[in-house]
């Protein structure tokens, strides 16, 4: 028996792999490069064949015309003009989001500061409130705040992770260490349900965003979800077509790089 939330999963999946690209920056930073027309960006990746989509409700409610992937509707938000920019607050409802015709909702929980105790329990609590729906959650977890020494400590991400498969997420996103596989590795198999990788930072080149990929696959990730490196690429359609090529069709980073190539030679 097929349950709503394996339904839901499957429309911001392809072959059991996610490649969502994340737009919900607006709220936090403002309109930045690449998410300043965020309607045409989101057209972009959607050709480039992105699985899905995350953004904040407000702009699903403005879309032109329905999309052809999935969508996730994200329910946490702080500003960096804030005095406590880590504390992440609930923004909106699971009956706002079906009722808007999202696939999934995210939630984004930082790990190591003052602020912790009051974003665990809106991760608990929606868990269950996920449940009652069979709308999946995805919980956003970085190691963020005055008591995290190093963010990119395998151990301490590993952590992190694993706090938010204990409260009831059905998918955790995390950011990276590093690109070796032997590190990402143990993040994976610590946590009880798929893992997905963050973007983080711009990187400095296609090979470094490609490399990243390719080892989140090859260590047992269920993919990624890259926002800067995407939709602030110069051509986000291409880059998310390499991406799909290294996560969902399991082809070489080379290989990739040729896809990017040969799109570039067209134009």
């Amino acid at each position: 028996m097929v349950s709503g939330k394996q339904v839901r999963i499957s429309r911001i999946t392809f072959n059991n792999r996610m490649l969502c690209i994340p737009m919900d920056h607006g709220v936090t930073v403002g309109p930045i490069k690449g998410i300043d027309n965020i309607y045409e960006t989101i057209k972009k990746v959607e050709r480039g064949g992105a699985t899905a989509v995350l953004a904040h409700k407000g702009i699903f409610k403005s879309l032109p015309s329905p999309l052809t992937i999935g969508f996730i509707i994200h329910l946490s938000a702080s500003t960096n003009l804030s005095v406590s920019p880590n504390w992440k607050v609930r923004i909106g409802t699971i009956r706002e989001a079906i009722r808007l015709g999202a696939d999934a909702i995210s939630l984004h929980i930082n790990i190591g500061n003052k602020d912790e105790q009051d974003m665990l329990v809106k991760l608990g609590m929606m868990a269950d409130e996920c449940d009652e729906w069979g709308i999946p959650l995805i919980a956003m977890m970085y190691p963020r705040g005055e008591n995290i020494k190093n963010p990119n400590d395998p151990n301490v991400i590993a952590h992190v992770a694993r706090v938010a498969a204990e409260l009831g997420a059905d998918i955790v996103k995390v950011p990276m260490p590093s690109s070796n596989p032997d590190e990402i590795k143990p993040i994976v198999k610590g946590c009880p349900v798929p893992v997905v990788a963050a973007g983080g930072p711009k990187l400095d080149n296609d090979r470094q965003v490609l490399e990243l990929a390719e080892a989140v696959v090859r260590a047992g990730g269920f993919g990624i979800t890259f926002g800067r490196n995407v939709f602030q690429h110069e051509d986000p359609e291409l880059i998310t077509r390499a991406l799909r090529a290294v996560v969902i069709e399991g082809r070489t980073v080379e290989e990739a790089l040729q896809v990017l190539a040969g799109g570039r030679n067209h134009e």
